[in-house]
């Protein structure tokens, strides 16, 4: 199930931009204190490092990804996630604007 809707959250009205411009998001707190972001990558290959564990669920949009150390790219479309360890990193794909939901763990 893809999240459509985020009730009760706080969020941070400046956005977070990366690789020129190819991915923005902005960072949302919940009322219980869990940290996530909502964002949009542009086309692009980008490579990103995490320092906590990272849930990234597809909004719209897709992405080929590959996590750190595989030779394999996955893809991943709306409504399906894929989870990314904290202190690695991963390359991510898309040739169409994919929108996210990041779950930090």
């Amino acid at each position: 199930m893809t999240t459509a809707q985020i009730d009760g959250v706080s969020i941070t009205t400046q956005a977070n931009v990366y690789f020129d411009g190819k991915c923005f998001s902005h960072n949302l707190t919940k009322p219980d204190g869990t940290k996530l972001s909502v964002g949009v990558i542009l086309p692009a290959t980008l490579v990103f490092n995490t320092s906590a564990p990272e849930v990234i669920e597809g909004v719209a949009g897709s992405c080929e990804y590959k996590l750190d150390g595989s030779t394999t790219w996955m893809r991943s479309g709306p409504g399906e996630s894929f989870a990314v360890p904290g202190q690695s990193r991963f390359e991510i794909r898309v040739t169409e604007a994919y929108h996210y939901v990041c779950h930090f763990r």
